[in-house]
């Protein structure tokens, strides 16, 4: 009988369409409300054909070599794969899946939530009421900034910063520019976009940025200081895509000292860890990590990531191959 190795609980219809197919199922339970520790994840790969990964799982090269001779294949239950040795898995003949496009709609809207909330300071807002200290209206109370027909710029242009993209042209009449490595005219033609060739000459340009790029070596603080005092000093920041793409204390110094308006962040640079000085900022709206949490993205995530090991134990390529 075939094993797979869960790293942590997952809906439980991903669970039954492995149990369905006649697989040996470990679930790691003692990981509910956490990551998976070093000590749990390799003693569950041991002997697994296939491990059903989740983001906070940091799955190296030795972790890998305990899987050897079975493992087959580690699905990611994730767009990103950043915390998967991809290097290690391709040495070892593993391979890699992961699950795009089933979680796209629902990033794309808390990110859309996200800059919403930070321009109309809703958080803040909603704080002040709570805290009795509504007595009146007044015609400067909590002023927010317009989003209507104002400049969004696209950092990375896949699927979610599409759908962004899509959002705001079609919602808020927003101007949209975008950066990436290389031009989409028919993108350009559907939303009156316009193509910028860096992300230096871009972000001078734009009211709102949002950041949807993978983490990688040449991405992480593709945000930092010097790119900081390139935005307007009414620009606001977004970042849904991964906490090291931008650098946390930098974008809190700038928050602080008015380089830039706003920021709201889902994904953080040493995550669960949050910069205590971003914290405290009024002018910061923060998420832990919750764009893709929906009952019903989350389900798809979970028959993909299934799906993805279904296929490779059954002798077939997947859909979703990252390596």
């Amino acid at each position: 009988m075939k094993k797979v190795f869960v790293t942590r609980p997952i809906p439980e219809n991903g669970i039954k369409m492995l149990k369905d197919k006649g697989f040996e199922v470990v679930v790691n339970d003692a990981a509910k409300d956490r990551a998976a520790t070093k000590e749990e994840l390799l003693s569950g790969v041991k002997g697994a054909d296939a491990v059903l990964s989740i983001l906070t799982d940091k799955i190296d090269a030795e972790i890998m070599e305990v899987g050897l001779p079975t493992l087959k294949i580690i699905a990611n239950y994730a767009v990103g794969y950043d915390n998967l040795d991809i290097k290690g898995a391709k040495e070892r003949n593993i391979l890699v899946t992961n699950t795009p496009g089933v979680l796209t709609e629902a990033v794309a809207e808390h990110t859309f939530a996200l800059l919403l909330a930070v321009a109309k300071r809703i958080p803040e807002a909603d704080k002040f009421a709570r805290a009795g200290n509504y007595h009146a209206w007044g015609p400067e109370l909590l002023l927010g900034t317009d989003v209507a027909e104002k400049n969004l710029g696209i950092v990375g242009l896949g699927r979610i910063g599409s759908e962004v993209a899509r959002h705001a042209y079609n919602g808020f009449n927003m101007k949209i520019l975008y950066t990436d490595p290389k031009p989409n005219p028919e993108f350009e033609k559907t939303f009156n976009a316009t193509y910028v060739d860096t992300i230096d000459n871009l972000l001078p340009q734009c009211d709102f940025v949002s950041i949807h790029v993978p983490l990688m070596d040449s991405t992480r603080h593709l945000i930092n200081d010097e790119r900081l005092h390139k935005m307007k000093p009414t620009a606001y920041l977004i970042n849904t895509s991964r906490g090291p793409i931008v650098d946390e204390a930098a974008l809190a110094k700038a928050l602080k000292e008015g380089t830039i308006k706003g920021a709201a962040l889902d994904v953080f640079e040493f995550e669960p860890a949050i910069n205590e000085d971003l914290k405290k900022l009024d002018n910061a709206v923060i998420t832990p990590h919750i764009a893709s949490g929906t009952m019903k993205t989350r389900a798809k995530m979970a028959e993909l990531a299934a799906a993805n090991i279904i296929e490779v134990l059954e002798g077939r390529t997947p859909a979703n191959l990252v390596q």
